[in-house]
Parts: structure tokens; sequence; C-alpha cells
């Protein structure tokens, strides 16, 4: 047992591991075993040879440790290694004191971040063995400006971070590695007994050297996974020429300084011949004209593809459902099956899908921490720092189940009704940012239990408003026992107690917290820190940890990640999410080094994480059964399928001698069998007929009063009118109120009302009026409008129409005076039992006694045509006061309708009006109140849209897109009609 051995892909690893370990030691008593060390990649890799070891029967085990955990020992250095976390903060002290001279340098990116991806920098440096040396020998006179400033301060990061190599674990496993390589081949500190390292790909240079330095020893042994035993010598020979995205490229230096490998049991993949058909089509691109050469000496591809399953949905959630029918097939006969996805979105999708039928799949990366109940309460709360707080931010920590979970004062369902009253009441009446204040008021009109809830919310929003002020950057202890208290309190609730609290129990509860003491532990190596900064570093450091639940998932059903593809890649498998970005992921930009830099410097380029992924799918598709899927489309646009994918599709395709087209078309065939029982589960058991166009004739009369402003609606989107009118219906405003254009009106009426209200004389300056205006325009948006950046936006606004806004105002004042202002007007209309009412914007009573009618408009007034036909309101206004239905005018006659526009230029517009007109108007508005009233027409869906694109707040009521608007409206009774 000494060198270089490797399995094949698509045997069981962990198993055939074990049987070649145990036929070796066959002939060495019980107690040799034990005196074995098994170095292994990773946890996952450990487990499994435990219970392989377990399934081969009660035998002394040997000593199975992680290779990346080797050490140099205590003689070469004494300290123990310091916490990657205190690596990282020290990291980003240095960070932030860059960017406090150069903050150019670090645009868009936060401090956590770039520190997190520089001390990721740093590991490779470790791990590799490269120095500052490394950094000092990269010529920058050909890269632009940002890079030779990164290199730089890098140079600086270099010289702080690798001057003790003892204090980061990376740097003691090479150490270790290059210890092993200068004493073993001198026979010093050899290891007592057999070294083998299993599993282990040596994707890292520490890695990779103590791997050699183990195959060289007497008694030593590595055991590579997946390894190619049909590539050509020659192909192995042209590796170190070829891109690194190959997925043999990491055993190429080993094969180099430890010979070909044997193989080290005698296990055969499920299909050699499909081993042969992907080794092809996944050599390096330099050499992808040996599918010509090669490719006509393969074996008909009937046989060796017969075990694959090609699945293309139409887009991620079919890809989903498909993947859990096939699995809840599985579990129904028994087999064990494994799903290998890079996209944890699509694991959840089909852990979802599987849950319809109460399966739970065995998930090996369990639910991420950030995700959990404890994980997104810690976020939401320190989401409140340095931000205004609004109603919806404010809502969803209220509804949170972590919320109050330690207070006896109030129960869980009091708290939920109580947070729907105030969610009402913050959405119709706000304000936008909630304060105590305001709710204040709201705690004295309720019951007992409201004024205990809202008194204690007063307090907490006492305490939360100078934190979302707080924006300047602080410590981090700071920051940390702001986001402690808070927590703690909120999870405590009214009288209550944190200890009772559901905040820090459970696994995600103590995780969470363990994770923030390890933070406030080395809160003070890590620089001052901003909010957001604050928010970043708190996800990352979240995100590094995930929670298994104790709930055992279905014994057959298993979810894996693609690096555990060289564990379980045999037997049934599914190979998910087989597109560009999804597997192989998108490379995540490096913002220190150029690749023309890492290579200058001796460091891998960002294509070996591709040649790690692309060796994880040659051992996954080397499984007896391989279903592979991919969505042509995601939620943006078509998708690429995955370069691996497409290679064995292109080579297929280009085999026709070796029936690969019909190789190919059979594994389609196969994948939408699978899909036509998906799409045939999704499928409702019964047709259900589509809605048709709603045209209700409720009982008669429908309403008594109808506003003016609800008169166009009537003619264009009758249903909208018995929806709002007849149903009571109203939606709701929106939880998180924006400065919109319908903010924007009201703004601007409410403005020009306190103008009016301000009696301003006709001879008045017209400067002075300017003044004036603008003050009140200051005013009014400050009292209005709570987002700062539309108070100076509008305010610049109104400043450039001032002028014009003042020159007719006073022409206006000079023409008459305005008698209505925002007064409610009141017509009834005989024999129909109907009240018309008007709140007109302004109506002036000019010196003849005749009225001009006025309306305020931030956008575009109507035309002349749009009143004719659909525009009524100034028209009917125009009515309504020739009727005598405004008070303080009784009835008079009109002498025009114009528009005053709020915005563009801020003219005024006269629109044609004349007695005859305005009469046909009155008489059109009350046979349409006739025909609506008394059952002679139905509230009709979208009667008449001025555009296609219009969209109403009841059209799901209508269920429009179940019919159209070419369609046809039968008009219906509903109600009681006696």
């Amino acid at each position: 047992m000494r060198g270089l051995y490797a399995l094949p892909p698509g045997v069981d690893f962990a198993a055939c591991f074990v049987h070649g370990l145990l036929e070796r030691m066959k002939d060495q008593p019980p107690e040799a075993l034990a005196r074995v060390t098994v170095l292994v990649n990773a946890a996952s890799t450990r487990g499994a040879l435990f219970k392989a070891f377990d399934k081969a029967g009660p035998l002394l085990l040997p000593q199975i440790r992680s290779i990346t955990g080797v050490d140099p020992g205590p003689l070469v250095m004494p300290d123990p290694p310091e916490a990657p976390l205190a690596r990282r903060l020290q990291l980003a002290r240095l960070i932030a004191q860059m960017l406090q001279l150069r903050p150019d340098l670090a645009a868009g990116h936060s401090i956590p971040v770039l520190a997190q991806s520089l001390s990721q920098l740093m590991v490779e440096m470790q791990t590799e063995g490269r120095d500052l040396a490394a950094l000092e020998g990269i010529d920058t006179g050909d890269h632009a400006r940002h890079w030779q400033n990164a290199l730089a301060f890098l140079k600086i990061a270099a010289d702080f971070h690798l001057a003790d190599s003892s204090q980061d674990r990376a740097a003691r496993q090479r150490a270790a590695a290059e210890l092993a390589m200068r004493d073993w081949p001198q026979g010093i500190d050899l290891p007592q007994g057999p070294v083998i390292v299993a599993g282990s790909t040596g994707s890292h240079g520490a890695t990779r050297l103590y791997m050699e330095a183990v195959a060289a020893l007497p008694n030593g042994a590595v055991v590579l996974p997946g390894f190619d035993f049909d590539q050509p010598q020659e192909v192995w020979d042209r590796l170190d020429e070829a891109a690194d995205d190959h997925p043999q490229a990491r055993f190429a230096p080993l094969i180099r300084k430890a010979g070909y490998p044997q193989r080290w049991t005698d296990a055969r993949p499920a299909s050699e011949d499909r081993n042969r058909l992907v080794s092809l089509a996944l050599r390096p691109a330099p050499v992808t004209d040996q599918w010509i050469a090669e490719g006509p000496a393969l074996p008909d591809l009937i046989a060796p593809t017969d075990g694959l399953t090609l699945i293309e949905a139409d887009q991620p959630g079919q890809e989903a459902e498909t993947i859990a029918l096939i699995m809840r097939d599985a579990a129904e006969k028994g087999e064990l099956i494994t799903l290998i996805a890079a996209d944890s979105g699509l694991i959840r999708r089909v852990t979802a899908a599987l849950d319809r039928w109460h399966i739970r799949p065995d998930d090996s990366s369990g639910q991420p921490l950030p995700l959990t109940a404890s994980g997104l309460f810690l976020r939401q709360v320190a989401a409140l720092f340095g931000e205004a707080l609004t109603i919806d931010r404010l809502i969803i920590l209220l509804k949170h189940p972590m919320t109050a979970t330690g207070s006896e004062a109030i129960g869980r369902n009091d708290i939920l009704r109580q947070t729907r009253e105030l969610e009402l009441k913050l959405r119709n009446q706000g304000p936008a940012f909630p304060d105590a204040e305001t709710l204040a008021d709201w705690a004295t009109k309720g019951d007992a239990t409201r004024k205990i809830w809202a008194n204690w919310l007063c307090d907490m929003l006492r305490r939360i408003t100078p934190l979302a002020q707080d924006r300047a950057p602080r410590p981090l202890a700071d920051r940390l026992a702001d986001l402690f208290a808070l927590a703690e309190a909120l999870a405590a609730g009214p009288d209550g107690d944190v200890a009772r609290s559901q905040l820090w129990q459970g696994k995600s509860g103590q995780m969470s917290c363990a994770i923030l003491d390890h933070l406030a532990e080395h809160a003070h190596l890590g620089p001052d820190i901003g909010p957001n900064d604050f928010c970043a570093l708190l996800i990352t450091e979240l995100q590094a940890k995930a929670v298994r639940e104790d709930v055992t998932g279905h014994q057959c059903l298993r979810i894996r990640g693609p690096r555990e593809a060289r564990l379980y890649g045999h037997g049934h498998v599914i190979l998910s999410g087989l597109n560009e970005g999804g597997w192989p992921q998108a490379l995540s930009p490096d913002p220190w080094l150029s690749r023309q830099m890492r290579l200058a410097a001796g460091l891998p380029v960002p294509e070996r994480q591709i040649g790690l992924a692309a060796h994880d799918f040659q051992q996954g598709i080397a499984a007896g059964r391989v279903i592979l899927t991919r969505a042509r489309r995601d939620a943006e646009a078509e998708t690429i399928p995955s370069r691996w994918l497409n290679r064995l599709m292109n080579l297929m395709g280009g085999l026709p001698d070796r029936n690969g087209p019909q190789a190919l078309a059979a594994m389609r065939a196969r994948g939408n069998d699978w899909l036509a029982l998906a799409e045939a589960v999704a499928r409702p058991p019964a047709q259900t007929a589509p809605a048709r166009r709603p045209s209700p004739v409720p009982p008669a009369p429908a309403f008594d009063e109808l506003p003016v402003t609800d008169v166009s609606l009537l003619i264009r989107d009758p249903y909208a009118v018995y929806a709002k009118r007849v149903l009571k219906l109203r939606s709701l405003p929106s939880l998180r109120p924006q400065p919109d254009a319908a903010l924007r009106g009201q703004t601007l009426h409410a403005i020009v009302e306190a103008l009016l209200k301000s009696r301003p004389a006709p001879d008045t300056p017209p400067e002075v009026l300017r003044t004036t205006f603008l003050s009140l325009t200051a005013q009014v948006l400050q009292a209005e409008v709570a987002w700062p950046a539309a108070r100076a936006f509008w305010q610049a606004r109104i400043e450039g129409i001032a002028d014009r806004i003042v020159a007719d105002e006073l022409a206006r004042l000079a023409e008459g005076s305005p008698m209505v202002i925002e007064n409610r007007g009141r017509v009834s209309v005989t024999g129909l039992n109907v009240t018309l009412t008007a709140k007109p914007d302004r109506i002036d009573l000019l010196h003849d006694g005749r009225v001009v009618v006025y309306d305020y408009k931030s956008g575009t007034p109507p035309t002349d045509a749009q009143i004719r036909h659909f525009d009524k309101q100034l028209m009917l206004e125009a009515a309504m006061a020739r009727r005598g239905g405004f008070d303080a005018l009784g009835p008079v006659d009109i002498a025009a309708i114009r528009y005053i526009q709020l915005g563009g230029e801020g003219a005024t517009h006269q629109r044609a009006h004349d007695e005859a007109v305005e009469g046909q108007t009155w008489d059109g508005f009350v046979a349409l109140m006739e025909a609506y009233l008394r059952g002679g027409a139905g509230f009709t869906s979208m009667r008449a849209p001025e555009r296609t694109s219009y969209s109403g707040d009841y059209d799901h009521l209508a269920r429009y897109g179940e019919w159209s608007l070419t369609d046809a409206a039968s008009p219906e009774k509903v109600g009681d009609h006696g």
C-alpha cells in the first residue's frame, strides 16, 4: 500500500474505499487497522466512511481526520491559530482606513464584503505558498489604474496579514505540508502507522503538497475520487496548457509527481462506455478536434445512454415539479434516489412540491440560518438601524413569530389582532414614518389590551428612533450591544422576560446567539462601522451556518450539493439546474486581482471553480440511472444549457454512425414522459369554465349618492362603481406609501388652496405674492410630504412655474373673487332619488355675476373631445352651479370652464362651453343614472376603457383575464330584487 490510487466515477466511493482498505489489511491483526490514519477532505466524507465501516461489521476503526486540519505541531508553531473572524475584522479595519483616504477605490462595496474577499485571497496565498514577493513581482504597467491602486493596497494588507503565519489555519496547513515534504524523505518524524488521503482532489496547493508527501511514504497512499481512466496520456500531458476548467486538471500535478494511479479496487461503474463518452465530451477545448478522431471509435450509444434521461422544462417551477414527481415515484417504490443541486432556490421549490404529499427529503444542506425565525428576526432588527422606520418594516416586525414571545401580559392572538388594527390605521391615515407621538393618540382609543400593547410599542419606537437616525460609523461593539438590547426587548414584549421568549431557543436561536457572542468577543478588532455595513456583516456571519431540523427525512430521498457527488454519484441520481449560471455557478468577480495578475502571482485562476464543478458533474453523470434536468427559461430570459450538457449533446448529435442523435432523442423522450406526467398532476381533475364578463344589475336603486368624480368612471368602467358604491369595497392603501403622482396632485391642490385662503388682493405686488406662494408651498410640503428628496424636488418644480402661476392668479383676481374653494355642493336629480355631489377645486364669481369653474391638474388637462365623451366633471360642476348646488353662490350663470395646470409651464387652459352643451351633458347624465338605477343597464366591467393598458382596483374581482375586452357582456341580476 504505497503511492497513488484512484476510483473511477460512478462507484460508491466510501464503500469501495473501505472494501479496498480492508482487503489490504486482511492479513494484519485487528489492532493494525486502528493504527491507520485516514485523512478526508470534508465532514461529509468522514460521515460516509463511518457508515461504510459500520456495514463492514464489528472491527476497530482507523483514525479519520480532516486533511485541512493537519498542523506542524507545537514545536514549530507553539501558539494556537486565531479565529478567522478576528482576522477578517483586522482586515476590515485596514480596509476602513484605506477608504478614508481613497473612498473611490471601493465604490458600491461594503467593508465586510471587501474584508471577506480579501480574507479569502489571503487564504489562497497561504495555501499556495505565496507571500509578499509574489505580489511584488506583478507588472501593472498594462493594467488599468484601478488595478494598480488595488495592488498597492494589497501589498500593504499582505505585509500585515502574512507576517505571522501561525495565526491562520491555512498557513499552518501549508507549513505542515512543507515540513512533511522536507523531513519525511529523510526519515525524520515519519508517521507511526499507515497514512491514507481519501476523497480529496488536491484543489488547493497545501492539500496537494501534503498528498504528494503522503504518496511518497513507505506506508502511505492517496486515493483519488472520480478519476478518468479513459483519458489518454497525451491529454494528461497537455492539461497544463489547457484551460483550468477541465474536470481532471487538479490530478495532473499529482500524476507528474507520484505517477499514474492504480485502481484501488476492481469496482466498475454502471456503464464504462458512458464514462468513455463523457470523457471525450469533456476534453479540454484545445483538443476537441479529438472528437472527430476518437468519436467513431465509441460503441453504439443507445446502450450506454439507456440510463440517461434529459428533462428540459419550460421554466424552473415546472422543473421542480417534475423532479418532485420523480422523487415521489422513487419513494413509492422504495428506491434510493439522490438529487444533486447547486441552486438553493431549486431545492426549496422541490422541497415545497414534495410537501404537498407530506414527504420530507433528507437535505444535507439544512436551512440557512438567515432564513430561520431567529436569523430573520435579527436581520429585520438590524435593518432598522440607520433607516427611517416605514409602515411595512414596523408591521413585518410586529407580525414576526419571535416578537413579544416572552410576554405574559398579552397573548399571541391579541398581538396579531392589535397589529392588524394598527396596520389598517397606518394604511389609511399614516403617517408614512410611524413614531411614538403618532401612536400615542391611537393607544387611548381602545381597550385595556390595546393600551398595554400600544404603550409598549411607543416605548420601542422611542428606542428605535435614535438608532434609525444614527448613520455615522460607530464601534462594532456598540452596534452589537444595540442589536442585542433591541432584539431582546422586542422579543420580551410588554412586561415580558427575554428568558421566556423564543429568541434564543431551539437550534436556530442557540446558533444565532453563539454567532453574536463570537462577534462580540472579537468586535474590538474591527473598525467603526455604519449601519449598512453592520447589516452586511451580520448576514455574512449568519449565512455561514445552516440548521438541520430534527425531523427525520424520508429514507429513500436525499438532497445533496455538487461537491457530494463523489460520495453519492452512484445508483439513481438527479443532476438538476444544468444551466450556465446555475451549474456551473457564475464566477464572483475578484475586486483585488485581475485574472492576468493572478497568473503573474502564481495564484489559481477563477476557472478553477469551473473545473471543480465539472469534476462533480463527471462523477454524477456516471451513476447507474441519471436524470439530467434544466429549465429553458428563468425569470428574466432564455437560459443557456450548462457547458458540459451542451458538449455532450453536441458530441452525440455529431455521431450518427454511433446512433448518437437517436440516443439523444431517446433521452429527451424519456424526459418528455416525465414532463407530461408532471403536467397531468398539475392539471385540475375537472375543467372549470372561465368567468364571463361581469355586468351585474343590483336591486334598484343601486345607490343614492354619486360624486361627480365617479361619473367618468361610471362611463368607462361601471363595474368599478358597482364594487365601490354598491358592494362598499375599497382597496387598501399601500403598506409602504410613496411620493407618487396621487400624493403630488393632493399636495399641489393643498398648496393652491392655502394660497387662496390667504385672501390675496388683486393689487398685491407680484413679487410679494410670489414670496407668499413659495412660503406656503414650503409649509404644505413640510406638513404633507414626509420624504425630503420629494419635498426638495417638488419645491424646485413649483419655483420654476411660480412666476406664471402668480401672474395668472393676479389676472383671475382682477376678474372676480374665489367664492367656492374645496367646498362640497349637492344637487338632487328629480325623479331618481339620487344626489350628485361635488367638491370643486375653485369657483370664481365674476364682477358681472357669472362664475368661472376651475379645476387644478398636476398632469395634462383633458381635451374638448374627452370632455364631450368621457370627462364630464367640470361640465357637471357647471351644471350644478347653474342649479344652485353651492350654498355660497346660489343659482348662477356660467361664464367659462378652465383648467389650471400645476405642472409643466403652469398655464391656464380654457375649454369650450355653452349653455346648450352643458344642458346636453346634464340630460345625458340623468339618462345614464336612470339606466343604472332602474336596472336598465348592467354595471359592465371595463365597458369603454380609454386605453387597453387600463387597470383598475377591481379587475381581480371581475376576474379579468378569464375574459377579454372583445367578449360580450350579458347583464345579470344580483341580490334581492323582490
